[in-house]
């Protein structure tokens, strides 16, 4: 059907034209901060800074293998960005997610108990199709049906935007001379900025041959997709920022949950440098966490739909004159009324759950500041009914080099559909930066596998550091 030419492709595109609680390099160090907050609620309170404020941080990624770009790195591209669908009959995908944090605050309240909160806008957008053939060549539906013949057509887009105020406590559940477990929660109070679905199910087509002539005719399949209610407020002759208040306005609230564990294997040396204080120190830390459980909820927008039954008569030739000229959704709404049976306007709400996920984290401290960190991110979401968003890393080894104020990382990261990346980032004082694939900075046909990530975090200088040490437990100085 012309929905997956048309409908499935252009949401592959964009995806990569908009704007995951992911800083890959410091997911499990000591000096996280608030921002381990994102990664696992137990973590905010192995952290030996008594306060620390993540002024501002971004982060995106983005994988497809559907596409390729050209002439374009972080570093430089030309003025005419190039792109190639990818050809061969193939699964396609592709995934995007960003998040903002915007003044995170973490307190040490002594040190058995820490907050932390603040507010982030986050985002999520994945799609999928069943194994399909396409190239750059394809002129009209009938060379598309003609190079997928006998495939039955499959599709699932799903992508959620949202504002959110948080809340973390953690504490230390206990502690003797071995280890020490501390238990976190976090709340999220949600808004919901953005919302759409589509999914394609058996959609088939029939092959005919009439003479010389080779045809293809609608033969079955169902289709529904909507959108948030919101994105019909705005308008083109109004501002941006007229625009942008009325959708917000709109918007409806939401709620989530994080809950998590750390548990820090001490090291069992004696120290003797009576001047340092050693609480924190650890030889293994091995956290697991519950993350984003909690869903953000829509009112359907007026051109959502529900359509089956295509009439069979409909053929490629149809389809091309019908759909060749939409340009709009409403226009799309209507020819598409004219190739099926089955249409019903979606209405009420619906619901678009977070990506909720099992996180397993464990930190190897080393000798002369190194660390070695592993991590395994189980995604909850199914492909049933529901609409999930999912996290793109699967796992992810991270060596590092790191201090108060200085830090080197090298995350290696395996992704949910196999993909590796090599990244890195550096600390230098309150700047973290870094990017999840080396290849987006020094080639420039990789830029739609990576993304990057920057946060600024004021901390306490050396003496407010220091003074997290508990002075009743200090050795005399000789």
């Amino acid at each position: 059907m012309k929905l997956v030419a048309t409908g499935v492709f252009f949401v592959l595109i964009c995806t990569f034209q908009g704007l995951g609680q992911n800083y890959q390099a410091i997911n499990g160090s000591p000096f996280a901060g608030a921002m381990g907050a994102a990664n696992n609620p137990a973590a905010i309170l192995s952290t030996p800074y008594p306060w620390d404020i993540t002024v501002f941080s971004t982060q995106l990624k983005n994988t497809t293998n559907a596409i390729t770009f050209s002439d374009l790195s972080y570093i430089s591209h030309k003025d005419t960005v190039g792109y190639k669908w990818k050809t061969g009959f193939l699964k396609r995908y592709a995934a995007f997610n960003y998040n903002v944090h915007l003044l995170n605050v973490r307190l040490n309240i002594g040190r058995n108990q820490a907050i932390s909160f603040g507010a982030n806008v986050r985002g999520y957008v994945s799609a999928r199709t069943s194994n399909v053939n396409y190239n750059d060549t394809l002129q009209d539906m009938n060379q598309f049906f003609s190079i997928n013949d006998g495939t039955t057509y499959a599709a699932r887009v799903v992508g959620s935007s949202w504002l959110e105020l948080y809340g973390t406590y953690s504490r230390t559940i206990w502690d003797d001379a071995i280890g020490r477990l501390n238990a976190g929660i976090t709340l999220h109070a949600q808004r919901a900025l953005a919302g759409a679905f589509a999914q394609l199910t058996n959609s088939t087509v029939k092959r005919n041959v009439v003479d010389t002539v080779t045809f293809y005719t609608l033969q079955a399949g169902s289709a529904r997709y909507g959108y948030s209610s919101n994105f019909d407020s705005w308008h083109s002759n109004r501002s941006t920022n007229d625009n942008l208040k009325d959708i917000f306005k709109q918007s409806r609230a939401g709620a989530a949950v994080d809950l998590g564990v750390e548990y820090l294997v001490k090291p069992q040396g004696v120290s003797i440098d009576g001047h340092e204080d050693d609480y924190y120190d650890y030889d293994w830390k091995i956290g697991v966490s519950l993350m984003d459980l909690g869903a953000n909820m829509f009112q359907y927008g007026s051109e959502s739909r529900e359509v089956s039954n295509p009439k069979t008569a409909t053929s490629d030739f149809d389809l091309n004159n019908k759909f060749n000229y939409v340009s709009s959704f409403r226009e799309f709404n209507d020819s598409l009324s004219t190739v099926v049976n089955s249409v019903a306007r979606l209405h009420g709400r619906f619901i678009i759950w977070n990506p909720a996920r099992v996180v397993i984290n464990v930190d190897r401290m080393l000798p002369e500041h190194f660390a070695l960190n592993t991590e395994l991110t189980l995604n909850l979401g199914g492909n049933g009914p529901r609409l999930f968003t999912k996290e793109i890393t699967l796992f992810a080894l991270t060596p590092r080099w790191e201090t108060r104020s200085l830090g080197g990382y090298l995350p290696m990261t395996v992704t949910t559909d196999g993909q590796v990346w090599v990244g890195g980032a550096a600390k230098l004082g309150p700047l973290l930066f870094g990017v999840h694939n080396w290849a987006t900075v020094f080639s420039k046909t990789k830029t739609q596998n990576g993304g990057f990530y920057l946060s600024v975090v004021i901390r306490p200088g050396k003496k407010g550091f220091s003074a997290r040490e508990d002075k009743q437990y200090t050795c005399p100085k000789l």
